[in-house]
């Protein structure tokens, strides 16, 4: 995301890759514009929040109109850097490991696994879904060679810091932490933590607190891990 958008609310933030993967669609189907109640039923966030998402970025839509989609789809593309491949690499080939190979986000373009890492020799070699393997040894001459910006940790909580520490003499800018730890970075770095475990019993509670929905609640994102 380039330096315009760094600005603007997390949660707004959060959402533009959403609304991106929308007008994907749109275009796709050959529809040329898009009110905000049709945008707001597709990806459930509410009129007033999209139109006060999209006013951070100018007048990107004309009252009584809607939304050219073209435009939109042009312009979201170049803030959320679609052009420019975004290397990964994976931490970690347990099962939520396993996964991420299987699944490569082959809906984003711009992102792609371009490795993975393991401590377990029998793994090391071997190809999930085209991604190589390798053995953590290798770790930070891989990462550095093959300027790899992201990372994603799926490794128990009591190794995460460590390949972490490791993690910060690379070119490393974001870690994708899904372990329970809470990891030191300097500033350079930004750590985006997923605990799925925190996140059930987020839902749990707002299950149990909020029967009926709630308006803002529901569509804000609630994630608390930032």
């Amino acid at each position: 995301m380039n330096e315009e958008t760094t600005k603007i609310p997390q949660a707004t933030a959060k959402r533009l890759p959403l609304y991106y993967r929308f007008l994907k669609n749109l275009h796709a189907s050959g529809k040329q514009r898009v009110s905000s109640a049709e945008l707001s039923e597709a990806v459930k966030v509410d009129s007033a929040t999209i139109r006060r998402d999209f006013s951070y970025f100018g007048a990107l839509g004309k009252k009584g109109y809607g939304y050219n989609v073209n435009y939109l789809l042009t312009f979201f593309r170049k803030t959320l850097d679609q052009d420019e491949l975004s290397k990964v690499a994976l931490i970690g080939v347990g099962n939520l490991g396993t996964a991420f190979l299987n699944y490569n986000f082959l809906k984003n373009n711009n992102t792609k696994i371009e490795m993975a890492f393991d401590v377990d020799k029998g793994k090391v070699g071997q190809e999930i879904c085209g991604v190589r393997i390798y053995d953590m040894e290798e770790l930070e001459e891989r990462l550095r060679d093959e300027d790899v910006t992201v990372a994603i940790l799926t490794v128990p909580a009591g190794a995460a810091q460590t390949i972490t520490d490791r993690i910060k003499q690379t070119n490393v800018k974001g870690i994708m932490n899904f372990s329970p730890a809470r990891l030191n970075v300097p500033p350079s770095i930004r750590v985006h933590h997923i605990d799925l475990a925190v996140e059930l019993q987020s839902l749990i509670y707002f299950l149990k607190n909020y029967p009926n929905g709630d308006t803002e609640i529901s569509q804000e994102n609630t994630n608390i891990n930032g």
